[in-house]
């Protein structure tokens, strides 16, 4: 039966992704003007054959099929084209910025379960209390704050008491001065994370702490450690697994602005100055390697049930 589930999932994983890639590439033709256009507008001057020619050596003369057609064969032998603008390999130009985005997203979602699930706990086991208001102010706040709000806030308290401005200007050398570089960035976009996780774990946890099973447990005087994170965090944390799914895909393509703000030179950032530039074979490929990561975790995530919870079942 797991098998089948996992057969299904794979295809289910395969067409959804099939049917991204077409979206993604009709759907970016379909905006007005292409790298060519900017190239002549920006000289001021356009001349029809030496324009033609151009999108000839781009293949943005052939039919949008065939087009299609070459960008697949090309992702299926890892061969995403050149970069327009640049004229390197896309390969070339992207991989080195995944490894900062992985790293950015990666220690936005660790602070975010580090702080989000203790304390959703914690005001849930402490509730109506003065301890429980105080978090839940907190995280309304981070629910209401916008990412790149307190991001520009952050760079605007560094300015005003340190005196440097916390942006990315050259590789870190060090491991810690990499954890330095990217620990405000984080800390801005983990806070609304967290400020989530902290909501529904509380939530989750009230619900389940009103069981039977749970005033059992107290009857037979069981510790309020046992109760609160043997028997009642373990059923409270399904729902709180989707959020943290769902936080780590978003945190893949939602560090544009984060990106933006500090200077980072991250997929993020460099996807919109592809889209800017019209820049076909880069925006493609990370609009592409974004879905294949949402989707690759919503998959990682559904698996995550079976193991947090033996009860699941899976029909074919």
């Amino acid at each position: 039966m797991l098998y089948s589930y996992l057969i299904q999932r794979f295809l289910l994983m395969f067409l959804t992704l099939l049917g991204m890639s077409i979206i993604i590439f009709v759907l970016l033709r379909l905006v007005p003007g292409n790298i060519v256009d900017i190239m002549f507008d920006s000289a001021g001057f356009v001349d029809p054959a030496e324009k033609a020619t151009i999108e000839k050596e781009l293949g943005l003369d052939l039919p949008i099929y065939e087009q299609y057609y070459h960008w697949i064969v090309g992702l299926i032998s890892f061969d995403l084209g050149f970069s327009y603008v640049s004229e390197m390999p896309a390969v070339d130009e992207i991989g080195p910025r995944i490894p900062i985005t992985a790293k950015l997203a990666a220690l936005s979602l660790f602070f975010s379960i580090l702080f989000g699930l203790p304390l959703g706990v914690i005001s849930a086991v402490k509730q109506n209390t003065a301890l429980d208001y105080a978090l839940r102010v907190v995280s309304l706040s981070g629910l209401s704050l916008p990412s790149f709000w307190l991001a520009l806030l952050i760079l605007m308290a560094c300015v005003s008491y340190t005196g440097a401005i916390p942006i990315y200007t050259e590789t870190p050398e060090t491991l810690w001065d990499e954890l330095l570089l990217y620990l405000l960035p984080s800390a801005a976009v983990g806070f609304r994370a967290s400020a989530l996780i902290m909501r529904l774990t509380r939530s989750s946890m009230l619900e389940v702490m009103r069981q039977d099973y749970i005033r059992t447990a107290m009857s037979k005087g069981a510790s309020d450690n046992a109760i609160n994170y043997k028997h009642a965090l373990r059923n409270a944390v399904l729902p709180v697994t989707t959020i943290i799914g769902i936080e780590a895909a978003f945190l893949i393509g939602g560090l544009i602005i984060t990106e933006t703000v500090f200077n980072i030179p991250g997929v993020a950032h460099f996807l919109v100055e592809a889209i800017l530039m019209r820049d076909y074979p880069i925006v493609q490929s990370l609009v592409m390697f974004i879905a294949v990561i949402v989707v690759v975790i919503n998959f990682l995530t559904d698996l995550a049930y079976a193991a947090l919870d033996p009860r699941i079942k899976y029909s074919d």
